[in-house]
């Protein structure tokens, strides 16, 4: 069964960087467009960037365009944001899924654990 750990975010100051990590097991996921998306309390969650398969096309919502960067090894069936220049509004719990192609919109219910991060002075 497919699990998704993702990992690497934590407290950071307004204007720092951090870099998310997502570790897929149980299956590759190296065929898959992957999406980062992100969800506050209350809120529905919201999708941040995806990456297609092959690494060569992405997409970022516009709140984080020029700031976050979405990569992926397959071969370590992994999956990364950079984050630079983090503003507060980016607090929230990241999580990675697979995504429709060129969306960030998950074809699948499939979710980890999440991440939080929050970025406050």
């Amino acid at each position: 069964q497919l699990q998704l750990v993702e990992s690497g975010g934590g407290l950071v100051q307004p204007g720092g960087s951090l870099r998310l990590s997502c570790a897929a097991s149980g299956g590759t996921l190296g065929y898959y467009a992957i999406g980062w998306l992100r969800q506050v309390p209350g809120k529905e969650r919201e999708g941040v960037a995806c990456i297609s398969g092959s690494g060569d096309s992405t997409r970022y919502t516009d709140s984080v365009k020029g700031r976050f960067t979405i990569s992926r090894d397959n071969a370590m069936n992994t999956f990364y944001l950079q984050m630079n220049s983090l503003k507060p509004e980016d607090s929230a719990v990241y999580y990675c899924t697979p995504t429709v192609p060129g969306m960030m919109v998950p074809l699948y219910n499939y979710w980890g654990q999440g991440t939080q991060v929050t970025v406050s002075s």
